[in-house]
Protein backbone atom coordinates (compact mmCIF):
# COMPACT_ATOMS: atom_id res chain seq x y z
CA UNK A 1 0.00 0.00 0.00
CA UNK A 2 1.62 3.56 -1.20
CA UNK A 3 1.71 6.15 0.92
CA UNK A 4 -0.81 7.95 -0.64
CA UNK A 5 -3.42 5.05 -0.01
CA UNK A 6 -2.66 5.08 3.60
CA UNK A 7 -3.35 8.72 4.07
CA UNK A 8 -6.79 7.84 2.11
CA UNK A 9 -7.38 4.53 4.00
CA UNK A 10 -6.82 6.84 7.54
CA UNK A 11 -8.62 9.88 6.38
CA UNK A 12 -11.69 8.03 5.58
CA UNK A 13 -11.40 6.29 9.05
CA UNK A 14 -11.32 9.58 10.96
CA UNK A 15 -14.21 10.55 9.35
CA UNK A 16 -16.48 7.49 10.04
CA UNK A 17 -14.86 7.33 13.78
CA UNK A 18 -16.12 11.81 14.12
CA UNK A 19 -19.91 10.49 12.27
CA UNK A 20 -20.44 8.06 15.00
CA UNK A 21 -19.17 9.96 17.84
CA UNK A 22 -21.29 12.87 16.57
CA UNK A 23 -24.49 10.29 16.13
CA UNK A 24 -23.53 8.78 19.90
CA UNK A 25 -23.61 12.18 21.47
CA UNK A 26 -26.97 13.24 19.48
CA UNK A 27 -28.59 9.80 20.57
CA UNK A 28 -27.30 11.17 24.63
CA UNK A 29 -28.50 14.32 24.01
CA UNK A 30 -31.96 13.27 23.19
CA UNK A 31 -32.27 10.51 25.34
CA UNK A 32 -31.58 12.94 28.06
CA UNK A 33 -34.35 15.73 26.83
CA UNK A 34 -36.57 12.58 26.70
CA UNK A 35 -36.07 11.68 30.25
CA UNK A 36 -36.27 15.13 31.40
CA UNK A 37 -39.38 15.77 29.60
CA UNK A 38 -40.79 12.47 31.08
CA UNK A 39 -40.31 13.45 34.12
CA UNK A 40 -42.79 16.63 33.82
CA UNK A 41 -46.26 16.60 34.93
CA UNK A 42 -49.13 19.56 34.29
CA UNK A 43 -50.68 20.79 37.33
CA UNK A 44 -53.93 19.70 38.16
CA UNK A 45 -56.82 22.41 38.80
CA UNK A 46 -57.29 22.07 42.61
CA UNK A 47 -59.49 25.34 43.45
CA UNK A 48 -62.91 23.67 44.60
CA UNK A 49 -61.72 20.03 45.49
CA UNK A 50 -61.68 18.89 49.00
CA UNK A 51 -57.63 18.38 50.79
CA UNK A 52 -57.91 14.76 50.40
CA UNK A 53 -59.27 14.85 46.82
CA UNK A 54 -56.35 17.52 46.08
CA UNK A 55 -53.77 14.85 47.61
CA UNK A 56 -54.70 12.22 45.48
CA UNK A 57 -54.54 14.01 42.58
CA UNK A 58 -51.40 15.59 43.71
CA UNK A 59 -49.58 11.71 44.58
CA UNK A 60 -51.20 10.86 41.33
CA UNK A 61 -49.19 12.96 39.20
CA UNK A 62 -46.07 12.24 41.32
CA UNK A 63 -46.57 15.78 43.15
CA UNK A 64 -46.47 16.37 46.56
CA UNK A 65 -49.19 18.91 48.89
CA UNK A 66 -48.00 21.66 51.27
CA UNK A 67 -50.75 23.58 53.04
CA UNK A 68 -49.50 27.34 52.89
CA UNK A 69 -52.65 28.90 54.68
CA UNK A 70 -56.34 28.99 55.93
CA UNK A 71 -59.06 31.39 55.33
CA UNK A 72 -62.75 32.03 56.28
CA UNK A 73 -63.99 31.60 52.94
CA UNK A 74 -67.57 30.97 51.43
CA UNK A 75 -66.34 27.19 50.58
CA UNK A 76 -66.94 24.91 53.06
CA UNK A 77 -63.73 23.76 55.65
CA UNK A 78 -61.18 22.10 54.11
CA UNK A 79 -62.20 23.29 50.53
CA UNK A 80 -59.06 24.50 48.63
CA UNK A 81 -59.42 28.37 47.75
CA UNK A 82 -56.23 29.15 46.04
CA UNK A 83 -52.92 26.98 44.66
CA UNK A 84 -49.71 27.93 43.01
CA UNK A 85 -48.36 27.08 40.87
CA UNK A 86 -51.70 27.35 39.21
CA UNK A 87 -53.23 24.94 37.17
CA UNK A 88 -52.32 23.93 33.53
CA UNK A 89 -48.29 24.67 34.37
CA UNK A 90 -45.67 21.93 34.33
CA UNK A 91 -44.64 20.72 37.10
CA UNK A 92 -41.20 18.29 37.79
CA UNK A 93 -42.09 15.07 39.59
CA UNK A 94 -41.84 15.46 43.38
CA UNK A 95 -42.35 19.42 43.56
CA UNK A 96 -44.55 20.91 45.95
CA UNK A 97 -48.08 22.18 45.43
CA UNK A 98 -48.84 25.01 47.85
CA UNK A 99 -52.53 25.51 48.72
CA UNK A 100 -54.79 27.79 51.01
CA UNK A 101 -57.67 25.80 52.54
CA UNK A 102 -61.06 27.49 53.51
CA UNK A 103 -62.11 27.78 57.09
CA UNK A 104 -65.53 28.07 56.11
CA UNK A 105 -67.34 30.92 56.84
CA UNK A 106 -67.06 33.45 59.71
CA UNK A 107 -70.13 33.74 61.83
CA UNK A 108 -70.05 37.19 62.98
CA UNK A 109 -71.76 39.55 65.38
CA UNK A 110 -73.41 42.39 64.04
CA UNK A 111 -74.70 44.91 65.94
CA UNK A 112 -77.68 47.43 65.76
CA UNK A 113 -76.00 50.58 63.74
CA UNK A 114 -79.77 52.12 62.63
CA UNK A 115 -80.64 55.07 64.44
CA UNK A 116 -77.04 55.99 65.29
CA UNK A 117 -74.49 58.40 64.06
CA UNK A 118 -71.92 57.31 60.90
CA UNK A 119 -68.85 58.38 63.41
CA UNK A 120 -70.54 56.37 66.74
CA UNK A 121 -71.45 53.27 64.15
CA UNK A 122 -67.45 53.37 63.39
CA UNK A 123 -66.30 53.23 66.63
CA UNK A 124 -68.57 50.52 67.59
CA UNK A 125 -67.71 48.23 64.35
CA UNK A 126 -63.90 48.81 65.39
CA UNK A 127 -64.79 47.56 69.10
CA UNK A 128 -66.27 44.50 67.66
CA UNK A 129 -63.28 43.81 65.21
CA UNK A 130 -65.55 44.80 62.16
CA UNK A 131 -65.20 47.83 59.91
CA UNK A 132 -67.88 50.25 57.74
CA UNK A 133 -68.01 48.88 54.56
CA UNK A 134 -69.88 51.28 51.70
CA UNK A 135 -71.32 54.48 52.61
CA UNK A 136 -73.67 55.51 50.54
CA UNK A 137 -76.14 59.07 51.22
CA UNK A 138 -79.68 59.94 50.99
CA UNK A 139 -81.60 63.58 51.64
CA UNK A 140 -84.10 63.07 54.11
CA UNK A 141 -86.21 66.24 55.26
CA UNK A 142 -87.47 64.65 58.60
CA UNK A 143 -83.72 62.95 59.26
CA UNK A 144 -80.92 64.77 61.18
CA UNK A 145 -77.98 64.25 59.11
CA UNK A 146 -75.13 61.86 59.12
CA UNK A 147 -77.79 59.43 61.11
CA UNK A 148 -77.70 55.70 59.51
CA UNK A 149 -80.92 54.57 58.57
CA UNK A 150 -80.78 51.10 56.79
CA UNK A 151 -77.58 48.74 57.51
CA UNK A 152 -76.31 45.32 55.31
CA UNK A 153 -75.90 42.65 57.46
CA UNK A 154 -78.73 43.51 59.43
CA UNK A 155 -78.20 43.29 63.19
CA UNK A 156 -77.59 39.51 64.44
CA UNK A 157 -75.24 36.59 63.87
CA UNK A 158 -73.87 34.61 60.86
CA UNK A 159 -72.71 37.19 58.72
CA UNK A 160 -70.04 36.23 56.81
CA UNK A 161 -68.25 39.75 55.93
CA UNK A 162 -66.31 41.90 58.71
CA UNK A 163 -68.06 44.73 56.33
CA UNK A 164 -71.06 46.45 56.98
CA UNK A 165 -72.62 48.87 54.30
CA UNK A 166 -74.82 51.50 55.34
CA UNK A 167 -77.04 54.07 53.84
CA UNK A 168 -76.68 57.51 55.75
CA UNK A 169 -79.00 60.32 55.94
CA UNK A 170 -77.57 63.67 54.28
CA UNK A 171 -79.99 65.85 56.05
CA UNK A 172 -82.80 68.41 54.36
CA UNK A 173 -82.00 69.14 50.67
CA UNK A 174 -80.64 72.67 51.31
CA UNK A 175 -83.00 75.45 49.42
CA UNK A 176 -81.02 77.08 46.50
CA UNK A 177 -81.83 79.76 44.25
CA UNK A 178 -80.51 81.00 40.55
CA UNK A 179 -78.22 83.61 40.76
CA UNK A 180 -80.19 86.58 39.05
CA UNK A 181 -78.23 88.58 36.26
CA UNK A 182 -77.41 91.82 38.00
CA UNK A 183 -75.12 93.46 35.43
CA UNK A 184 -76.27 97.23 34.46
CA UNK A 185 -79.10 97.33 37.29
CA UNK A 186 -79.06 100.19 39.10
CA UNK A 187 -77.20 99.21 43.12
CA UNK A 188 -80.52 100.09 44.57
CA UNK A 189 -82.51 97.67 42.05
CA UNK A 190 -80.01 94.84 42.16
CA UNK A 191 -79.66 95.09 45.99
CA UNK A 192 -83.93 95.07 46.16
CA UNK A 193 -83.80 91.46 44.25
CA UNK A 194 -80.91 90.20 46.55
CA UNK A 195 -83.42 91.41 49.56
CA UNK A 196 -86.46 89.48 48.22
CA UNK A 197 -84.70 86.19 48.17
CA UNK A 198 -82.84 86.87 51.52
CA UNK A 199 -79.26 86.71 50.44
CA UNK A 200 -76.19 88.29 51.80
CA UNK A 201 -74.78 90.57 49.60
CA UNK A 202 -70.85 92.17 49.31
CA UNK A 203 -70.57 95.41 47.65
CA UNK A 204 -67.13 96.64 46.52
CA UNK A 205 -67.15 100.67 44.81
CA UNK A 206 -65.04 101.16 42.20
CA UNK A 207 -64.43 104.14 39.73
CA UNK A 208 -65.90 103.31 36.75
CA UNK A 209 -66.75 107.04 34.09
CA UNK A 210 -67.34 104.38 31.65
CA UNK A 211 -70.71 102.91 33.53
CA UNK A 212 -73.23 105.31 34.84
CA UNK A 213 -73.22 106.03 38.54
CA UNK A 214 -74.35 103.45 40.63
CA UNK A 215 -74.18 101.08 38.07
CA UNK A 216 -73.76 97.46 38.85
CA UNK A 217 -70.70 96.70 36.53
CA UNK A 218 -69.73 92.73 38.18
CA UNK A 219 -71.31 90.05 40.31
CA UNK A 220 -70.38 87.02 41.78
CA UNK A 221 -71.68 84.30 41.28
CA UNK A 222 -72.49 84.91 37.72
CA UNK A 223 -76.10 85.05 36.62
CA UNK A 224 -77.49 81.48 36.02
CA UNK A 225 -75.77 79.91 38.42
CA UNK A 226 -77.24 77.65 41.29
CA UNK A 227 -76.07 78.70 44.77
CA UNK A 228 -77.07 77.91 48.62
CA UNK A 229 -79.21 80.27 50.67
CA UNK A 230 -76.19 80.83 52.48
CA UNK A 231 -74.27 82.43 49.53
CA UNK A 232 -72.52 85.68 50.20
CA UNK A 233 -73.17 87.51 46.60
CA UNK A 234 -70.71 90.23 45.60
CA UNK A 235 -71.47 93.30 43.82
CA UNK A 236 -68.63 95.63 42.09
CA UNK A 237 -70.29 98.78 41.73
CA UNK A 238 -69.49 102.00 39.66
CA UNK A 239 -68.87 104.73 42.08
Amino acid sequence: MTLRERLEWLSRMIFLVFILASAAFLSAITAMRIAIHGREVTMPNLVGKNVSEANQMLQSRGLMLRVADRVYNELPINMVVRQTPPAGLLMKVSQQAHVVLSLGQRQLQIPLLEGNSLRASRIELLRMGLQVGEVSGVTLSNEPADMVMIQNPKPGAGAATPRVDVLVSEGPRETAYVMPHLIGLNEVDAQHRLDVSQLRRKVNYVTAPQWPHAAVIDQSPMGGARIPTTSTIELTVAN
